[in-house]
């Protein structure tokens, strides 16, 4: 069995391979000798006071241990297998296909949108044009909304073994194997195209099919099961298990399930505003003063404050990041933030959400699945009005709108559609304005420099999970209430991110595999 030791190190030693091996081998009482192997297995930064240091877990095995290899993905041949649905392609539809696989049975995956490069040239048109093609955009599309929303893939999950065997497919698939040991890992907009575009082929190649510009319309149910699905308003295929991993932002799922009469609930979410710092002053921060200290990444932040009875956190951190578009509809406004893998951009942003439960909000009725929905999307279309009606943004800076004061500059964003001057507190309903005007001045106690008229609002950051959930039973995981269908991840409301997603997509078809045997 391998040895396990924790040693710290300052970030400029973080290359030298010996220096770290002596440290680590007097604190495990060991000699060069002893060993057969060692890796770094975690890697984390401790930034609670200067110097700031780098923890190090490193795993040794002895001289007559042998070291486990990462397993692969292992395919095979499903091109006759039984065939399953999966509705969506984003890292829980991709993750399930991959796991259906594994397991042999065929997985067909529907994706409503285009494949991850032809989704480019939409996304440009929302930055240039301000034309949102309500099918293929940020949130929709090849890869999801994590395609184009940076690769963040840290999860607070506890199902350790999932996570590390998502984690483990995504280096087999062109990740960084960094990725495996960063506490943070992240991979990057710039590539996830690649590393998702070759869990695509894999998928083909064993026989499996991806299939886009192919939206689910309806499902075909008789005496509460699955007997198949409509596609494009026109075309229907026989299935009895359809996986419904179509992300928090497909609107029209839901509704196409309350009209059916199956079962969705309101849940609770949250909303806010996203907030942009210049990346040098995050780093100074973080840093206690050392921000340009070339051995170490660009800062990251966690903020948390209890306002009025409801939390407002910082969400969907972004160092050296971008704020993007992030609208599904032509009517709205949304943001949202990602990465390169370098994160060297000059800008830090990050989702300031409140919080929200049904019940607080003011047309509150427990009859009302949609109670938290119309919710978000009044605020998304508020700003959208208020901002010309174009995918510019309403923004503030960070002072001016604790104060009430309407911006008359700004400093340059990163935000490439535009930002237009409006006081927030006129657009935002008084139930998120009143707590993030506490919460900013509290963040400011919190991080000395944070609180700044330098830093600049956009609103909404309305996007964080899904406003609606769709109820499973705890064991099958099959919906409460229609037998052969499978509620999945973000948009059902069991995941919050892309590893927990693509976690959720692997346990679904585990429970597929368990129902038929396999």
């Amino acid at each position: 069995m391998s040895r396990l030791v924790q040693i710290s190190i300052l970030p400029k030693k973080q290359e030298d391979e010996d220096y770290i091996l002596d440290l680590a081998f007097a604190k495990a009482k060991l000699r060069r000798y002893d060993i057969s192997d060692w890796r770094i297995r975690k890697r984390s930064i401790d930034a609670r006071r200067s110097p700031v240091k780098l923890n190090l877990q490193i795993e040794f095995w002895l001289r007559d241990e042998l070291r486990e290899k990462i397993p692969p993905f292992i395919s095979q041949d499903v091109s006759k297998a039984k065939e399953i649905a999966i509705i969506g392609a984003g890292p829980a539809g991709l993750y399930a296909a991959l796991r259906a696989i594994e397991a042999g049975l065929k997985p067909i995956v529907f994706e409503r949108g285009k494949d991850v490069r032809s989704r480019r040239r939409d996304l440009a048109i929302i930055n240039k044009e301000h034309k949102v093609n309500p099918e293929s955009n940020y949130c929709f599309g090849e890869g999801g909304a994590g395609t184009y929303s940076d690769g963040k893939l840290y999860t607070r999950s506890k199902k350790r073994g999932n996570v590390l065997k998502s984690l483990e497919w995504f280096v087999h698939f062109g990740a960084d194997p960094d990725i495996l040991v960063d506490a943070h890992p992240h991979i990057g907009t710039n590539k996830l195209p690649k590393i998702i575009t070759a869990m695509r082929e894999a998928i083909i190649e064993a026989g499996g099919e991806v299939r886009f510009n192919e939206k689910l319309t309806d499902l075909d149910i008789i005496n509460s099961e699955i007997t198949g699905i409509e596609i494009n308003n026109n075309n229907r295929y026989k299935f009895d298990t359809v996986i419904l991993a179509t992300g928090h932002s497909a609107r029209d799922i839901f509704y196409l399930l309350h009209n059916k009469g199956i079962k969705i609930e309101a849940k609770p979410f949250a909303i806010g505003v996203r907030i942009e710092h210049q990346q040098e002053l995050i780093d100074t921060i973080q840093y206690h003063g050392d921000g340009d200290n070339p051995y170490l990444p660009p800062a990251s932040y966690a903020l948390v404050e209890q306002v009025d009875g409801m939390g407002v956190y910082s969400f969907c951190m972004c160092p050296g990041g971008i704020i993007a578009p992030c609208a599904t509809n032509q009517e709205e406004v949304v943001t949202n933030g990602w990465s390169p893998s370098k994160r060297n951009n000059p800008y830090s942003n990050s989702g300031i959400v409140v919080s929200v439960e049904p019940h607080q909000l003011p047309n509150y009725s427990e009859n009302d699945p949609f109670v938290c929905l119309d919710f978000q999307k009044k605020v998304e279309k508020a700003c959208w009005e208020a901002a010309g009606k174009t995918q510019r943004v309403p923004a503030q800076r960070m002072i001016d709108f604790v104060e009430g004061t309407k911006s008359i500059d700004f400093p340059k964003t990163s935000y490439q559609p535009g930002i237009v001057s409006v006081d927030l507190n006129t657009v935002l309903p008084p139930l998120l304005a009143n707590r993030l005007r506490k919460a900013f001045v509290a963040f400011g106690n919190k991080m000395k420099g944070y609180y700044t008229n330098e830093a600049v609002l956009h609103a909404p950051e309305s996007r964080t999970s899904s406003p609606v959930s769709i109820p499973r039973d705890k064991e099958t995981l099959e919906h409460v209430e229609i037998k052969g269908l499978y509620p999945c991840a973000e948009g059902a409301g069991y995941a919050g991110g892309i590893i927990s997603a693509a976690i959720d997509g692997i346990n679904c078809v585990d429970a597929v595999a368990v129902k038929f045997g396999v």
